[in-house]
């Protein structure tokens, strides 16, 4: 039997992706011992992730295991060494906020677990695609300083040049980047390297914001994900900086999945591509409120803080012709408004209960 072996397995992307491979036959390996809680907090925990995935996947397999840990990573993969068929590495340290204040424990994470992954992928399934989970925080801040024109609710690019997104030759030097991008950046080349010097197979994805319904969304991570619950339980939202008109790349981890499905099928060797929701799907914290505000027919209650986040980009979409030209029969399902429709109604509980609160 195929074998996949996915980090984060209980995340958003790592669950989207158990799920999906499930469908397609694989017995489904999954590691992740629940460090977002630690770095989030109880809401940011995604042991109701696990719980429901023991439940729908009969093939599923799961360690709580550290990808710091060489060792008990490599345990791993040795047992299921002959019928490993694809990795995919969606764990990460992924706060800007948390990274901070906890350098080392991000780099550890985002850093030595993607060079643990690669070590062992090259030891004992050296065919087998490596998927690796980027991100656009690699760009630091430059993005920023690309010509921008402020609208009444978003900041919107006023150059022709980017009028698609920003692709994979966007550079990613001379600018301020989080901790948070800068173990990033040394994952996401390592991933790189190891497939142009190694020759492995390995698929480096950019992502924008990634959301979908099995996100543990937490204050400092899961902007679309918090929002929503924050406003079907009533709770404030913190805008920070930019006027609230910072623009959001949103992917569905269903789409996303579909492109890692895409790129199992035609591996290639340390190629990289920026991949979100592209023209297709983005949007302002502004107009995401309003979104949520339309649908749900509630208020929410908004804290303003002005200065913005160290390295946070104030407009960001991202160019899918790369993605699009290697993979053409990948198809995007989800826009912003589809994304956050289904996030409410994955959250009807809360909703419910905000309708009846207000009814008294």
């Amino acid at each position: 039997m195929s074998v996949v072996i996915i980090t984060g397995s209980c995340g958003l992307v790592g669950s989207e992706a158990c799920t999906f491979l499930a469908k397609r036959g694989f017995k489904v390996v999954g590691i992740d011992n629940n460090l977002r809680k630690r770095f989030f907090g109880k809401e940011g925990s995604t042991n109701w992730v696990k719980k429901k995935l023991k439940i729908q996947i009969n093939k599923y397999e799961h360690y709580n295991i550290d990808i710091r840990n060489l060792g008990s990573l490599e345990k791993i993969f040795i047992k299921y060494k002959k019928n490993i068929k694809l990795i995919i590495h969606s764990a990460a340290q992924p706060s800007h906020d948390f990274a901070k204040n906890n350098a080392k424990i991000d780099f550890e994470v985002n850093a030595l677990g993607t060079l643990n992954l690669l070590r062992l992928t090259e030891k004992y399934c050296r065919y087998a695609p490596f998927i690796h989970m980027s991100t656009n925080k690699v760009y630091g801040d430059n993005p920023n300083k690309l010509k921008l024109k402020e609208k009444k609710s978003r900041w919107d690019i006023d150059d022709k040049l980017y009028k698609n997104g920003i692709n994979e030759n966007f550079s990613i030097d001379n600018c301020t980047h989080s901790f948070f991008g800068v173990s990033k950046i040394y994952s996401d080349f390592i991933a790189q390297e190891y497939g142009k010097n190694n020759k492995l197979n390995t698929g480096i994805f950019r992502a924008g914001c990634i959301t979908g319904p099995n996100h543990s969304g937490a204050k400092l991570h899961g902007f679309l994900s918090f929002l929503v619950k924050s406003c079907l339980q009533e709770k404030s939202y913190n805008i920070i900086g930019y006027k609230g008109k910072q623009v959001r790349d949103n992917i569905h981890s269903l789409d996303l999945v579909n492109c890692f499905w895409e790129f199992y099928k035609k591996p290639r060797k340390g190629e990289i591509y920026n991949i979100g929701g592209g023209t297709h799907s983005n949007c302002s914290i502004i107009e995401a409120i309003n979104i949520v505000e339309n649908i749900t027919k509630l208020k929410i209650k908004i804290k303003y803080e002005r200065k913005n986040r160290v390295g946070d980009h104030i407009w960001y979409v991202s160019n899918l012709e790369k993605f699009k030209k290697d993979y053409p029969k990948w198809r995007q399902k989800y826009n912003s408004f589809k994304i956050i429709k289904e996030l409410i109604d994955s959250n009807k509980n809360y909703f419910d209960k905000s309708k009846n609160n207000q009814g008294q």
